[in-house]
């Protein structure tokens, strides 16, 4: 192992033992009374329907975070982007973006799975909400099997259970599930060599994270939470120093302004359900980072302890985009 390698090996561990500020949700969420109100049945759209849109974002590199087939805000932003890349009328779900998203193609929104053995081997276990009793268990997975197969398939528990309603999961049985490319958090992600060298801007206004080229090309685009008033994101410019894939989190309360009097230091075991999700992203800027979310219905909705929080399978597409020395701006 070459001395370059050791190095960069440690800057990834001190960055995640060292973490002071992560994007664990807070539990206000800054528009948490409009949506605990039904959302009213969507107007039919004059091309195609919403979770349609949605798929077919996420396809192309424009994430509205978790398909849901409801509009909001994460969904809103993420179209005007993409209708801004493509020098379409900004604003609606119209139909000339619905043809510039390929609504022609062969490939259909909704795709048919099967069940697997592994899908449904678990073992499933509940996550406690306390960090402490987090930290006696051996590895923070899935809790159950629609929560396993809503996060490959980049879509929420509810809406897989409203594409298969009256159907049992279970192995063997064929499911219907977005059409989109499936999120393994076992697997790190592969360099995306494709992309070129990109810079990722975050910005607090838009709650959005853009990874683009040089010469402008926005190669993907995506949903964020990211800082509070206790913890607002730090404004400047800064750059990748490693990624870390599957962390473990080290819990310390004393760096928290929310910390209970009774919590104590605690080691979370690494998992798609552990405090920053599947990856961490480490940044120059001291105790920061860009990682994933055991809550992606959350993303985008609520606030954040700081750091820059998107879905696991959102934070892994980013991870696949950066080196070290990538840079990284915060607005």
């Amino acid at each position: 192992m070459g001395r370059a390698t050791l190095s960069h090996m440690r800057i990834v561990t001190a960055q995640l033992g060292a973490l002071l500020i992560i994007g664990l949700a807070l539990n206000t969420s800054v528009d948490a009374q409009a949506r605990k109100k039904k959302a009213a049945a969507p107007a039919q759209l004059p091309c195609g329907d919403l979770v349609g849109f949605q798929v077919r974002l996420d396809r192309q590199g424009f994430s509205s975070g978790q398909i849901d087939g409801t509009p909001g805000a994460n969904f809103s932003r993420t179209l005007s982007a993409f209708q801004t890349a493509h020098k379409l009328p900004v604003g609606k779900p119209d139909c000339a973006t619905w043809e510039a998203l390929g609504a022609g193609s062969s490939e259909p929104a909704i795709a048919s799975y099967t069940v697997t053995d592994e899908d449904m081997k678990g073992p499933f276990e509940k996550v406690p909400p306390k960090l402490a009793e987090q930290a006696k268990l051996t590895t923070l997975g899935y809790q159950s099997p629609i929560e396993l197969l809503a996060e490959r398939f980049h879509t929420s528990p509810a809406l897989l259970s409203q594409l298969n309603r009256g159907v049992a999961i279970a192995a063997g049985r064929e499911i219907k599930v977005p059409g989109v490319a499936a999120f393994n958090p076992e697997t790190k992600p592969a360099a995306d060599a494709a992309a070129g060298d990109v810079s990722i801007q975050v910005s607090k206004e838009e709650s959005a994270l853009r990874a683009t080229r040089a010469d402008g090309t926005l190669v993907f685009y995506a949903p964020v939470s990211s800082g509070s008033v206790h913890d607002p994101l730090s404004p400047g410019d800064f750059k990748v120093l490693g990624v870390g894939w599957r962390p473990v989190f080290h819990y310390n309360p004393d760096l928290f302004w929310d910390a209970k009097p009774a919590d104590e230091k605690a080691k979370i075991p690494a998992g798609p359900n552990n405090p920053v999700g599947v990856v961490w992203i480490s940044l120059s800027l001291e105790h920061y980072g860009i990682h994933g979310t055991p809550e992606p219905g959350n993303v985008g909705h609520t606030e954040s302890h700081g750091c820059v929080r998107l879905t696991n399978w959102d934070a892994a597409r980013v991870a696949s985009l950066v080196k070290p020395g990538t840079a990284v701006l915060f607005r």
